[in-house]
């Protein structure tokens, strides 16, 4: 999925947790293990999810993709 970065949409951890269906305190835990690209923003540091990460993470990981064997 090709993107430009000016007009991918920002995720917040709520949001982004809904469409991959997972809990919020999942995504961050995945997230700390580098399993999925997040931005610190603000100065609290806020997670923020860019959509096409998301995507490409669902596309990716995806437990009901046929297995190529």
């Amino acid at each position: 999925m090709v993107t430009n970065s000016k007009t991918d949409k920002m995720l917040t951890v709520k949001d982004a947790a809904e469409i991959i269906h997972v809990h919020p305190n999942t995504l961050r835990r995945w997230h700390e293990k580098g399993r999925i690209r997040a931005y610190r923003i603000g100065t609290r540091g806020d997670r923020r999810f860019m959509q096409s990460d998301i995507a490409s993470f669902v596309t990716e990981f995806n437990p009901y993709k046929q297995n190529e064997y």
